[in-house]
């Protein structure tokens, strides 16, 4: 509690006709207590402020820790390499520029950007990769044939990641 608060209080028991006032607040419990004689006799009067400290939170009691849970290892998806890609998907590589989520179709239930076996075009979108929220299309980089797409959709995508394999026309 503040000190101004506390000499309002002083003040204001001194002048009305009480004898003492206690205000609690949270953690903190102040408590004035006027002593002297009455406040018509004429006798001197006294004030006391009493501040107690503020109590300790009491401590918690001890969690109980439950024993640890034996997880069956998860297979970790393995990053695709160029050795295996299929000898038949040989040829230039999309890759992403960015981490993020890659997307096939610009919204769900649209058709995708690009098949497999589809004609493209340097600079034509290919898909989007989200990251941070934001859509980033992704062109192609070459004029040719769509030979393989080497990532499902959402599913997320490292930098560098070879996203599609691209036979030149």
């Amino acid at each position: 509690m503040r000190e101004k608060t506390i000499r309002k209080l002083v003040k204001l028991v001194e002048e009305a006709d009480i004898e003492s006032l206690t205000v609690r607040n949270w953690w903190t419990k102040v408590q004035i207590i006027k002593k002297g004689g009455g406040g018509s006799n004429g006798g001197s009067h006294e004030s006391t402020i009493t501040i107690p400290r503020a109590a300790v939170k009491p401590s918690l009691p001890p969690m109980e820790v439950a024993p640890p849970v034996q997880v069956a290892p998860q297979p970790q998806p393995q990053p695709v390499s160029a050795s295996s890609i299929p000898a038949a998907a040989t040829g230039k590589e999309i890759k992403s520029p960015m981490v993020g989520t890659f997307y096939t179709s610009p919204e769900p239930g649209a058709p995708p950007f690009v098949e497999v076996g589809a004609r493209v075009k340097k600079g034509q979108t290919v898909c989007i990769i989200e990251a941070m929220k934001l859509m980033n299309e992704i062109e192609s980089e070459y004029d040719g044939v769509v030979k393989s797409r080497l990532v499902e959709n959402a599913q997320p995508v490292e930098f560098g990641q070879t996203l599609f394999v691209v036979e030149p026309a």
